[in-house]
């Protein structure tokens, strides 16, 4: 899997009040690619950030009823990766924010 198929299953970072504080114990959110398996996700945070991953837990969020005049609809589904990293490791960007 080459640099560029990496970048396509991480999506966004999740930056929240929650995963700020998930950041101090070595776990991370992520925003990845409907079709990311666990050890996509794995290999992907292990190359661009250069750690070492100790367990990717995957979720799906559903999307949210929303209406617009009349109409009803859903946002669309997305799926949530929540990785964690070996005891002494951190990614730094999110550090920065």
């Amino acid at each position: 899997m080459n640099t560029y198929d990496q970048f396509a299953i991480l999506l966004k970072p999740i930056v929240s009040e929650k995963g700020y504080s998930e950041g101090q114990e070595g776990k991370y959110r992520f925003k990845v690619a409907r079709h990311a398996t666990k050890p996509d996700v794995k290999a992907a945070v292990e190359k661009i950030f250069k750690v070492h991953v100790a367990s990717v837990n995957i979720l799906i969020q559903p999307g949210k009823r929303r209406r617009m005049r009349m109409r009803e609809g859903f946002t669309a589904d997305w799926k949530k990766a929540i990785v964690t990293l070996k005891e002494g490791e951190h990614i730094d960007f999110f550090e920065r924010i």
